[in-house]
């Protein structure tokens, strides 16, 4: 048997041995040991690791936008991501545009439509709710069924005016009518509250920005511990997704949220041009030593990056080193070092140990990082 690709003498973030076999974009092969003929090899150095490629599950890349926007290639196969899910930077009237642009990209793109129909062209873009058509967000999803992978609400005092909760309201139902697809739900500060968003949430559900440190957040600052309506759903299963971004991570909340038990679900950037080229995001794997100095293990900050997305967002062929799965496969050093990591609000910690991605490989094809 030959294949197009073998990756030679990798092994997991566990530790296990692993050497991978690739055909046409996809995994068909994985064992400890593959000795086959192929078109490629890449040789692994020692203290190397392999992973199912990186998902970024909350970027902004449609490069035609002036508030938020970035470059695909940029954030993610330069960075090791190999998929990005642009979190509503699109609505319907102008998605296909971006899809256009989308397509042209060596990382895989996908993307949340926003519920209102040009999405975040002005910061306020839901204090208008005849912004809000559910028949023009049913024509995008069906009309890009393999790009839009679910919908967006930006539901904090900037975005939504004077409409309190109503525009979330109006989420679900046009989620409920769309087969129940993947939601994603933005939160800063009030209004609306917090609880009230979380009591209009369902299981599945993707809260974003979960550990940000405004008081609107699910940190008490009066006492210090996470607020019971937080806790109440994220035991319902509401997906707690971080959503770095300029203004959405602080350290303490993530800090005390993981002292109580509770843990992230996923781990995303909210990454545009200005936060990744003057921080505090700068990138995925930035964001991953993050969690790693608030104390999550590496093994759980991979899964974060890989299994979790793709089941969050119905990604059948991605997220996992199987037979069978997509060919996206971040390949990376975990180094000692030391390196100043800054939160949101300006806080610091020291990471000792540093994550780099070395190849990211897509589809089949081997880039150099």
């Amino acid at each position: 048997m030959s294949y197009d690709l073998i990756i030679k003498n990798g092994k997991t973030i566990e530790g296990k041995p692993i050497e991978v076999a690739i055909n046409a974009g996809k995994i068909v092969k994985i064992s400890e040991k593959i000795e086959a003929d192929s078109k490629e090899q890449i040789e692994l150095a020692t203290d190397t690791y392999l992973s199912a490629g990186w998902i970024d599950d909350h970027v902004h890349c449609f490069e035609k936008m002036t508030l938020y926007y970035d470059f695909p290639d940029e954030i993610g196969v330069k960075k090791g991501v190999t998929t990005v899910i642009d979190a509503g930077t699109t609505g319907a009237e102008n998605i296909h545009e971006f899809y256009d642009l989308a397509k042209k990209a060596k990382t895989n793109v996908y993307a949340l439509v926003n519920i209102s129909k040009w999405g975040i062209v002005e910061q306020d873009e839901l204090a208008d709710l005849s912004k809000v058509k559910k028949e023009l967000v049913h024509k995008a999803l069906t009309e890009l069924p393999d790009f839009v992978v679910g919908i967006k609400a930006r539901m904090s005092k900037t975005v939504i005016g004077d409409n309190g909760i109503t525009p979330l309201e109006m989420a679900k139902k046009i989620q409920k009518a769309n087969n129940d697809l993947p939601l994603m739900v933005h939160i800063g500060s009030a209004p609306p509250e917090l609880d009230e968003i979380l009591a209009n949430m369902s299981k599945g559900d993707v809260l974003t920005h979960c550990f940000n440190g405004k008081p609107n957040g699910i940190l008490d600052q009066s006492t210090d511990k996470i607020k019971k309506f937080a806790w109440e759903a994220y035991d319902k299963g509401i997906v707690f997704d971080i959503g770095h971004g300029t203004d959405s991570f602080n350290f303490r909340v993530a800090e005390t949220a993981l002292s109580e038990g509770m843990k992230a679900t996923s781990i995303s950037t909210d990454i545009y041009i200005r936060n990744r080229e003057k921080g505090p995001v700068h990138d995925l794997a930035t964001t991953m030593e993050k969690l790693r100095v608030v104390g999550y293990d590496w093994s759980e900050i991979i899964e974060k990056v890989t299994i979790a997305p793709a089941e969050n967002f119905r990604f059948e062929s991605k997220g996992q080193l199987k037979e069978g799965y997509d060919a996206d496969i971040t390949i990376f050093t975990i180094e000692a070092g030391q390196k100043i990591l800054t939160d949101s609000n300006g806080f610091t910690r020291e990471a000792k140990e540093l994550i780099k991605p070395v190849n990211t490989i897509i589809g089949g094809t081997v880039y150099d990082n």
